[in-house]
């Protein structure tokens, strides 16, 4: 599995891959934004300077395109639905994806900037 997606599915230090990311294991709890400032484990620091994830706002907007166009791709070939009921549905995808689209934007932002480093892996 790509060290990306390892981290992004876990929740992991996108250096180490030990240390969680974030405070709560799961996307769809109340506090799902706290996140650990330093690794437990390698402690890296996440937020590289203030305003870092300002940056993931980019990302997260575009998983959010690429929410919509799915849903609008199966609504042409598959659903046929009026305008409507496409519109529920695209805000219901949109607000239930929302906590999901929150942290792995972040993640992936993460990602873009430190490697996985395998010597850590091992300590």
């Amino acid at each position: 599995m790509s060290p990306i997606i390892y981290s992004m599915t876990k929740n992991k230090c996108p250096r180490c891959h030990h240390g969680d990311v974030f405070v709560k294991s799961h996307a769809f709890t109340l506090g799902f934004d706290k996140m650990h400032e330093h690794c437990s484990h390698c402690n890296l620091k996440y937020e590289k300077e203030p305003g870092f994830f300002y940056g993931a706002m980019y990302v997260s907007y575009a998983m959010m395109v690429a929410v919509f166009v799915t849903l609008w791709v199966l609504n042409t070939w598959l659903f046929h639905l009026d305008a409507f009921p496409f519109i529920f549905l695209v805000l219901l995808g949109i607000v239930g994806m929302m906590t999901m689209v929150f942290r792995g934007a972040r993640l992936l932002w993460m990602n873009f900037f430190i490697r996985y480093d395998r010597e850590l892996d091992k300590i």
